[in-house]
């Protein structure tokens, strides 16, 4: 099963800027028996995890962050850019491995002590995903895990995010 997701993933060099390799899902979740591949993979890591939110980082968290919510009959909460959410917010800033940017969430989005399930597409250098737990943890939450369709092992992300006590699960590794 691994094989056949990992095939349908297509990397594009020097993207966003030269020296980078991106790592395409587009070709992957446009095939519907890929995209439920790893929407399964999701569900059947967390089905038994009790969680109450799903937080999908933007944008492509969002993809399989509310089909996941979905199946295990969580809310959704979406971790966005500045300036895109219409009521009061918390932000948290970050660097990439191409510069730095925040996200935010909703200051009410999470009642205290709810289990958050933290989702994106990727996991790189680590930086969005522990501004996201960040973030969580600052409305009391409990971050459960942070869980990624792909890593990059050579950039290290999953030891900034481990460091602060949040257990790591990704699908494919390259």
């Amino acid at each position: 099963m691994l094989t056949s997701v990992k095939d349908k993933i297509r990397t594009i060099p020097d993207y966003p800027k030269k020296g980078i390799l991106f790592f395409d899902i587009t070709t992957a979740i446009k095939d519907a028996e890929t995209l439920n591949k790893m929407i399964d993979f999701l569900y059947n890591t967390f089905k038994d995890k009790n969680i109450d939110y799903v937080a999908g980082i933007e944008s492509r968290g969002f993809i399989f962050g509310a089909p996941l919510a979905c199946k295990l009959n969580a809310g959704f909460i979406p971790v966005r850019k500045p300036n895109k959410l219409p009521a009061k917010t918390i932000s948290e800033s970050y660097e990439l491995e191409y510069g730095t940017d925040s996200i935010e969430i909703h200051e009410d989005a999470i009642e205290p002590g709810k289990r958050v399930l933290v989702v994106d597409d990727l996991l790189a250098t680590g930086g969005t995903a522990a501004a996201a737990c960040k973030l969580l943890k600052k409305v009391g939450s409990e971050v459960v895990s942070a869980a990624f369709i792909i890593e990059l092992d050579e950039l290290n992300g999953r030891k900034k995010i481990e460091d602060t006590g949040i257990e790591v699960v990704s699908m494919l590794k390259f």
